[in-house]
């Protein structure tokens, strides 16, 4: 019977709040002036899962007309008013006496992201009855769908924005960044179901990453009123987190023929494992043979795209001249299995016939869609390591020196055709548990298929491998991406936030959690009944916000469907339970951390969103629990006694960067202003810590985007149309309200991210040259240092032709920052160490010294996000080795949660900051090893507080 949703569908969001969560807010003791966060709204009435039950309906109209019809004859269970004007018909499918209508909800005229409902039926004999209902239906939302949105040229913008920071989280300056390999265009109004409903904008920004070039293509969600972003959510659905790192290019070749042809004939080719297979294919007006199957119902093409990068085919472009591999006779010869062609066509074939016997599914779309698989593409021209579908083919990498073609494996083919059906069923959003819930479904039916085609045990160790037939040299277990007997449970779920740095919340590293149980019910159920009831939970149960218990009801509902007998029923529960996926772990996902200081900051791990503390006092910016307001600035006791509370007022600005030295607050206020010429007005703001009058200190239309201040100084840098279209950076003394710029008469280049200590003010020298050093170099990244009281400029160190820096980190002692000069840099055909690390330097105002304390390409170096400095502790943003990443042959639990280190002044190892289990990221540095850090394990991820620990279990 009915199980009703008390929990968030997607468990952890980039900018935005938990989606629909049921949670209260924390609440504060507030000063005059303050207000409390919304309280959170249940997100909705309508049951989750409605099961064993048999109503009769109308046999006598169609099937999503008998539904809605369903729905409206029975309010008390479902609470929704209106089926017939809120829900839309998405899909109805059939399979014998079943029927399954997909129904989507609109509030007002929109859609409303992620809110669809399923309802189940048999019809036989004349005779229609609703056996069941699923799915995510809002009934508390109260959107005012008329108040007047942003321009849509602003919201575009902060969509573009948004994604370019989460790309490269932590980076001050990106050398050489042309904005222009992002853009954004408009995809019309909706309602995210956030809270009470939030008015949104869908934008699609589509390009490429300007630092690494890795593809970009996200539908970005922003707050149509506000400009606030709520969600981002890639259509890129990889077989792997990350590409595996190449260690030579192959051979570029691009077929160039165009010709077409329609008659079929017989041909055959090698696989890359040496098997002799036959292929249809295809004789072209000019006499060449063409890797075209059309003897199936589903037409099935292998397009080459040797020497070609996968940036060309963003936005679903096909680039001019792509075309199908061809061979001059049908005996395909050794080039075209070298690419992966023979593997990819042979491969494919072989999915659509398993879907089409086992489970009696025409194509992905069931309903006989073309297949295209293209092959062959580069990373800039380098090996790629990877698989993704884009929403309407197949995209394989090169492979490299190690990893053959990723065509060349049929569980990699099987998984990326498996994300086409889930697109085509459920729907599963790309982010999150829903997400992990997408990937964990295409990793089962791909290693089903796997094992099935090639006659494996499913006792076999290397059954539940992913990409083991990828190794060139490697046994299996060392070069898959994955393993669904990993062992994984909800003990290792990886609580992280939505970015593409993050794994899009996890979508891969959590999703050996469900895989697993999936594959241990193919273990103990054998390989017909279990692949009947995962794909019966797909196609009529799951929807497109369905979490990881959603994913549990909907197998054991699926197997009651087929009337398997109790013991049956039993194991399937038991996989679960062994997993860890149960309500009450669900119910208890939250909550966790290390001296956790404010939790449910629901902004995003960002620099802009970083904590400042001094003097015993924290301040950091959080968003309204329901997301329906922009960010806000809190303060409290880093001791934890008393309750956080608002400082900042209640004026609909966006509030970032804040700052304390105990006494006071400084902050950063975006507020929309349509007088503006930019349409936004920045003010750097200051309150009295306990309360008080709010003062505005500086204000101008153009962007903010650093800013600093200890006792009597503010300093930030800001972009000014009047300096070259350049950013400077800009201070405040005392209370004089005379405007300093810091600026050299030899300057071509930016100044950014400001910080200030004992009265000087560090920041990035970003450097244009008019003529290239020996390297071809234009450019340099550097960090100065000006002492407002001498009027004196320290230069403190920096890399000619670096591409990355964080913001630098100011103490009384020194100043230290991340630098990345060495991004993907291939040395006699091999990647550079740097490709995946970064240096660390520091400056240390004793000695007048600058050096690295981590150098990139040094057997020492490691992966660095950001740094805090006290007077006598460097702390680091560090992420997992590349070797860890590598000797596991995937990704190991916690690769991509980000850890704090601790370091002496010369490198010495001191230990880890915190033992939190989540990310922890944007250390602030108190006094000695103490720190304040954003810590994903917190509900809604948090402020924690941590004084250094000497080891961590």
């Amino acid at each position: 019977m009915p199980r009703p949703r008390a929990l968030p569908a997607i468990a952890v969001l980039a900018t935005a709040a938990i989606l629909g969560t049921t949670a209260q807010a924390a609440h504060a003791a507030t000063p005059p002036g303050a207000t409390l966060p919304a309280t959170v709204a249940p997100d909705t009435e309508t049951p989750a899962l409605v099961d064993d039950v048999a109503d009769p309906a109308d046999a006598t109209v169609a099937p999503d007309k008998a539904a809605k019809s369903h729905l409206a004859s029975h309010k008390d269970r479902y609470k929704i008013g209106d089926p017939a004007g809120t829900l839309t018909t998405a899909s109805v499918e059939t399979e014998g006496e079943r029927e399954t209508v997909r129904l989507n909800q609109k509030y007002k005229g929109l859609p409303v992201f992620g809110a669809q409902y399923v309802v189940r039926t048999e019809k036989a004999a004349g005779k229609r009855t609703v056996t069941g209902t699923s799915g995510t239906y809002f009934t508390n939302l109260d959107v005012d769908t008329a108040a007047t949105p942003i321009p849509t040229a602003v919201a575009v913008s902060r969509a573009v924005d948004e994604v370019r920071r989460s790309l490269n989280p932590g980076a001050a300056v990106v050398a050489g960044a042309a904005k222009a390999d992002l853009t954004g265009t408009d995809q019309g109004l909706l309602v995210m179901p956030t809270g009470t409903g939030v008015l949104a904008r869908r934008v699609l920004v589509k390009g490429r990453d300007a630092v690494d070039g890795r593809p970009v293509l996200r539908d970005v969600y922003v707050g149509a009123t506000t400009g606030v972003t709520l969600l981002s959510v890639s259509r890129i659905k990889s077989f792997a987190a990350d590409q595996k790192p190449g260690t030579a290019p192959q051979a570029a070749k691009t077929s160039g023929t165009t010709s077409t042809g329609t008659a079929s004939v017989a041909g055959q080719g090698t696989t890359l494992h040496g098997a002799t297979v036959s292929l249809p294919l295809v004789r072209s007006d000019s006499g060449s043979y063409l890797m075209k199957d059309l003897t199936r119902t589903v037409p099935i093409t292998t397009w080459d795209a040797r020497g070609r990068d996968y940036y060309d085919l963003m936005g679903g472009a096909w680039p001019e001249g792509l075309a199908p591999f061809a061979s001059p006779s049908t005996t395909l010869g050794a080039d075209l299995t070298d690419a992966g062609a023979v593997d990819a066509a042979w491969d494919a074939a072989k999915v659509v016939d398993w879907y089409k016997q086992k489970l009696g599914r025409d194509s992905l779309d069931d309903a006989g869609m073309p297949v295209d698989s293209i092959v062959g593409i580069t990373y800039g021209g380098s090996p790629w390591v990877n698989a993704y579908w884009d929403g309407t083919r197949m995209v394989y990498g090169s492979g490299d020196a190690e990893y053959l073609p990723l065509s060349a494996d049929p569980d990699v083919v099987g998984h990326e055709m498996t994300h086409g059906v889930v697109e085509h069923t459920a729907g599963l959003v790309y982010a999150g548990q829903p997400g992990a819930l997408n990937e964990a479904i295409a990793d089962y039916f791909g290693n089903a298929i796997d094992v099935d085609a090639s006659g494996t045990p499913m006792s076999d160790p290397q059954a539940s491998l992913l990409g083991g037939d990828l190794c060139r040299t490697l046994a299996p277990a060392q070069c898959a991406l994955r393993d669904l007997d990993d062992g994984a449970t909800t003990a290792d779920f990886q609580h992280l936030i939505d970015t593409p740095s993050m794994d899009d919340g996890g979508v891969h590293l959590n999703s050996t959690i469900v895989s697993g149980a999936l594959w241990d019910l193919r273990q103990a159920l054998g390989t017909t009944v279990a692949d009947k009831i995962v794909y019966r939970a797909l196609t009529d149960y799951l929807t497109p916000m369905s979490d990881f218990v959603d994913a549990r009801d909907a197998v054991l509902a699926s197997a009651k469907s087929f009337r398997l007998p109790k013991g049956d029923l039993k194991v399937v529960q038991r996989a679960f339970d062994s997993r860890g996926i149960t309500a009450k772990w669900e119910e208890n996902l939250y909550g966790k951390g290390t001296e956790v200081l404010i939790d449910r900051l629901n902004t995003g791990m960002y620099a802009d969103m970083r904590a400042s503390t001094a003097g015993g006092w924290f301040a950091v910016p959080r968003a309204d629990a329901n997301r329906t307001e922009p960010t806000s600035i809190w303060v409290g006791r880093t001791n934890g006694k008393g309750t956080p509370y608002r400082i900042s007022p209640d004026d609909g600005s966006v509030n970032s960067f804040p700052h304390t030295d105990g006494k006071r607050v400084v902050w950063l206020s975006v507020t929309l202003n349509p007088d503006s010429p930019t349409y936004e007005t920045n003010r750097i703001l200051s309150a009295p810590i306990g309360g008080g009058p709010v003062k505005e200190l500086y204000s101008s239309p153009y962007r903010v985007d650093g800013l600093g201040f200890d006792g009597d100084i503010v300093a930030w840098s800001q972009y000014d149309p009047e300096q070259g279209y350049l950013d400077v950076v800009r201070y405040l003394r005392g209370t004089s309200k005379t405007v300093h710029t810091l600026a050299h008469p030899d300057w071509l280049g930016s100044a950014t991210a400001p910080s200030v200590e004992n009265g000087r003010i560090s920041y990035v020298r970003y450097e244009n040259f008019t003529e290239p050093d020996a390297n071809g170099v234009y450019w340099s990244l550097g960090v100065e240092v000006y002492d407002v009281k001498t009027g004196r400029t320290a230069y403190a160190g920096g890399d000619r032709g670096a591409e990355r820096m964080s913001y630098p980190d100011l103490s009384a002692t020194g100043v230290a920052w991340m630098t990345d000069r060495d991004y993907g840099t291939i040395v006699n055909g091999e990647w550079t160490k740097g490709a995946y690390y970064d240096s660390v330097r520091l400056y240390d105002f004793a000695t007048r010294t600058s050096h690295l304390l981590f150098e990139e390409n040094s057997p020492q170096a490691i992966r660095t996000v950001t740094v805090a400095l006290s007077d006598t502790t460097l702390t680091v943003t560090e992420e997992a080795p590349v070797s860890a990443w590598l000797e596991t042959g995937g990704y190991p639990n916690n690769v991509l949660n980000p850890k704090l280190k601790q370091y002496t002044f010369q490198g010495r190892y001191l230990g880890p900051a915190s033992c939190s289990p989540g990310a922890q990221m944007y250390a602030t540095a108190g006094k000695g090893r103490e720190v304040v850090y954003m810590d994903s394990s917190a509900s809604g991820f948090g402020l924690a507080h941590a004084t250094g620990a000497k080891s961590c279990k």
